[in-house]
C-alpha cells in the first residue's frame, strides 16, 4: 500500500520527503523500533513511561525511511530532514496510529459488527456470554479482551484488555477475512484515553456499571476523568444498551444517536429479570431466572454461570442479540453452555462433588465466590489458593482470614511468587487462617496441591481453585513458567477414574 493511502484522512504536515515521496510502498506499520526496517512506516508513540521519538534514529539506522512523529517532539526525534526519508508530523501520534491502522487494514469494522462492552465490572463475562449465545444461534463470533482474542478456533495473545489500535484493526481484519460476523470486545477506559478505539465503528455498545477504579499512577488522575472516558466511548456507538440499575446509565448513553435499551432488575427495563434461583442438575451448575420482555412475555432461562451478578451480564447479552434481531427464545441453549475461563468456571460438576476455577485473588473477591457457592448448599467448601510475591502483607492476611472463617478447609499453595520464597508467603497466609480457627494444609507445588485436594474430595464437596483464573503461567523469579490449572484438575480427576 502506498504511503498516501495509509495517510488518507490524517491531519498532518510533511516535514521532509524522500525521492519516492508519498508513492513510497508501505509493507507494514510499526511502533517498536526493533521491528522497523525498509518499507515500514515507523510511528513514534508517546507512552506513560517511554517515548518512541528516542528510538527514531535507531529505526533510521535499520533502513526505515518513513516516519510519523508528534509535532511537538521534532527535535527529540532527531531525524535528518535532507530528503532521505519521509517525515510526517501529526498532533498526536497515538491518535494518528488509529487512522493509519484503519486505512492499512481496509476499515475492518465496516466488515464485521463490533460490539463494545465497557464498565468497571462484568466486561469479560459479558463478552463470553455474547459469544456463547450467538454461536448457539449459528453466528460466527470473535472475541477480544482480558484473556486475549479468539475466533474460528484461532487464538491470539493480547497485551492489553483493549489492544493498541494497530493490533485491534489487524485482529478485526483477520476475523472479517475468516467470516466472523460479530466481534464482542472489552473496551477499557484506558483504551479510549489512549485512542486505541479511534476509527472503529461500533455496531453497538454496552455499559455494565461504574465505580472508582484505575485511578492513580499512569492511569486516570480522578474518578471524573475515568467516568469521562467511559462516556466518551458511547460517541463511537451507533446504538447501545445499559444496566438500568446503575444511576449513571442514562447519562452514559446520552450521545448515542440510535436505539437505546435499558436492562436489569428495575422497573422500566426493556429486558428485566427476577426470581433468580441457584440451580444444579445433571452436571449443570448455574442460576435460573425469569426474563420479562416484549408485551408481557416471560421466559425462564438457565444460565450456566453461578451467582446473581451473572444475570445482569446475561441481560446485557440478550440486549445485544435484540440489536441483531435475535429473540430471547433463540438463546435458551446458548445460556446453558456459557463457559467463562477463570470466572466461576465449572470444570467438573458431578453427583459426587464439584470443582470450580475462579480468578479471586483478594479478600473481597474470595468472599464473593465463597458466598456464591454457599447458595448451592455444599457439605464442605474447600479453597485452594496462594498469594503473589513481592507485595505487601495485607492481601495475604485478607485471603487467609476470609478462607479461615468462611471455608471448611484451606489448601495453601503458590501463586506468582516472583522473587519471594513461596514457603514464606504460604506461612503468612497460614497464620491468618489460624487466627480464624480454620483448618489448612500447605503444599507449595501447585500441581501437587491440586492433585491432593482433588484426592480428598467427598460427596457433596465443592473445591474452589482461586487466584490463577484463566492465566496459563506462573511468575517466578522474573520468568513466566507454564502452569495450567484446568489441565492439572483434569489430570487429578483421571487418577480418580473420572474422565471429562
Amino acid at each position: 500500500m502506498k504511503l498516501r493511502d495509509v495517510l488518507q484522512g490524517l491531519t498532518c504536515t510533511a516535514l521532509a520527503e524522500s525521492a519516492a515521496g508519498q508513492d513510497a510502498e508501505i509493507a507494514d506499520i510499526v511502533y517498536d523500533s526493533r521491528k522497523a526496517g525498509p518499507d515500514n512506516l515507523f510511528v513514534c508513540m508517546v507512552g506513560a513511561e517511554t517515548d518512541g521519538h528516542k528510538y527514531a534514529g535507531k529505526a533510521y539506522e535499520q533502513g526505515c525511511r518513513n516516519f510519523v512523529i508528534q509535532a511537538d517532539r521534532r527535535e527529540a526525534a532527531g531525524l535528518p530532514e535532507d530528503g532521505s526519508a519521509n517525515i510526517i508530523a501529526a498532533e498526536d501520534t497515538r491518535a494518528a496510529l488509529a487512522v493509519l491502522s484503519d486505512n492499512y487494514f481496509g476499515h475492518p469494522s465496516g466488515d464485521v459488527k463490533v460490539v463494545g462492552i465497557t464498565g468497571t465490572k462484568g466486561k469479560t463475562s459479558t463478552t463470553y456470554i455474547i459469544k456463547s449465545v450467538l454461536e448457539s444461534a449459528g453466528i460466527k463470533v470473535g472475541l477480544i479482551g482480558t484473556a486475549g482474542a479468539e475466533w474460528c478456533g484461532k487464538k491470539a495473545a493480547t497485551v492489553n484488555t483493549t489492544p493498541e489500535s494497530y493490533e485491534l484493526q489487524k485482529l478485526l481484519r483477520q476475523m472479517a477475512d475468516d467470516g466472523v460476523e460479530v466481534c464482542a470486545m472489552e473496551v477499557s477506559s484506558l483504551g479510549v484515553k489512549w485512542h486505541r478505539t479511534d476509527c472503529t465503528d461500533f455496531f453497538c455498545g454496552v455499559f455494565t456499571n461504574i465505580s472508582p477504579d484505575h485511578i492513580g499512577g499512569h492511569e486516570h488522575k480522578t474518578f471524573e476523568e475515568y467516568y469521562s472516558f467511559k462516556k466518551a466511548f458511547f460517541s463511537l456507538c451507533q446504538q447501545a444498551a445499559a444496566c438500568i440499575d446503575d444511576p449513571a446509565s442514562p447519562d452514559m448513553l446520552e450521545k448515542v444517536p440510535g436505539r437505546k435499551i435499558f436492562y436489569g432488575h428495575g422497573e422500566g427495563a426493556e429486558f428485566r429479570a427476577d426470581n433468580e434461583v441457584p440451580t444444579r442438575y445433571d452436571g449443570f451448575m448455574g442460576i435460573r431466572f425469569d426474563l420479562h420482555y416484549g408485551e408481557g412475555e416471560t421466559l425462564t432461562m438457565d444460565l450456566s454461570t453461578p451467582g446473581d451478578f451473572s444475570v445482569e451480564n446475561a441481560l446485557a447479552a440478550i440486549s445485544v442479540c435484540s440489536f441483531l434481531g435475535i429473540g430471547p427464545e433463540q438463546l435458551l441453549d446458548g445460556m446453558k453452555q456459557v463457559r467463562i475461563p477463570g470466572r466461576a468456571q465449572v470444570v467438573y460438576m458431578g453427583d459426587d462433588f464439584g470443582i470450580l476455577i475462579d480468578y479471586a485473588h483478594n479478600g473481597l473477591s474470595l468472599t464473593s465466590i465463597i458466598e456464591t457457592v454457599k447458595a448451592y448448599e455444599p457439605k464442605r467448601i474447600i479453597t485452594l489458593f496462594g498469594s503473589v510475591g513481592d507485595r505487601a502483607q495485607l492481601r495475604r492476611d485478607e485471603l487467609g482470614s476470609v478462607s479461615g472463617e468462611m471455608a471448611d478447609f484451606t489448601v495453601i499453595t503458590t501463586d506468582d511468587p516472583g522473587f519471594e520464597d513461596p514457603e514464606h508467603i504460604a506461612a503468612d497466609i497460614a497464620r491468618a487462617v489460624e487466627k480464624k480457627g480454620g483448618k489448612y494444609k500447605i503444599i507449595v507445588d501447585r500441581t501437587e496441591a491440586v492433585k491432593w485436594a482433588v484426592s480428598q474430595l467427598q460427596e457433596g464437596d465443592i473445591l474452589l481453585c482461586c487466584g490463577k483464573g484463566h492465566e496459563k503461567y506462573m511468575k517466578v523469579c522474573g520468568k513466566k513458567e507454564p502452569f495450567d490449572e484446568e489441565a492439572a484438575i483434569v489430570e487429578a480427576l483421571q487418577t480418580r477414574g473420572i474422565q471429562i
